[in-house]
């Protein structure tokens, strides 16, 4: 019985250690430029974290960003303008997109 728990523990560390090593995917959220469904890429104005009334997604930061989705999971289609959040790794320099999330849509629908 002793010897039973030993290995299960022993998988579970294991798993635990192999889990650690998987690369977490990174997040960058802000308006639309432009969605190129041919191309299948996505052009976005990153907003940064600081908040107001004025800007409830975040402030624009000046950094454009070019995105891959020709694999990615994709919500509501986005349009010029729509706020997007979208999780990515980047390979070899091209940020390619896991998922697109249309967070103004979504906020839209809600109401």
């Amino acid at each position: 019985m002793k010897r039973a728990l030993a290995v299960i523990a022993a998988i579970g560390f294991l798993m635990l250690v192999a889990l650690g090593q998987a690369h977490a995917a990174e997040v960058a959220q802000g308006k639309c430029l432009a969605f190129d469904e041919a191309a299948k890429t996505i052009k976005l104005d990153e907003l940064g974290l600081e908040t107001s009334k004025e800007a409830p997604y975040g402030k624009p930061t000046g950094v454009q960003l070019d995105f891959d989705v020709s694999h990615a999971k994709i919500g509501i289609p986005p349009k010029p303008g729509d706020v997007l959040r979208i999780s990515y790794v980047a390979e070899g320099g091209v940020k390619k997109a896991i998922r697109v999330m249309n967070v103004s849509k979504q906020d839209l629908m809600k109401k």
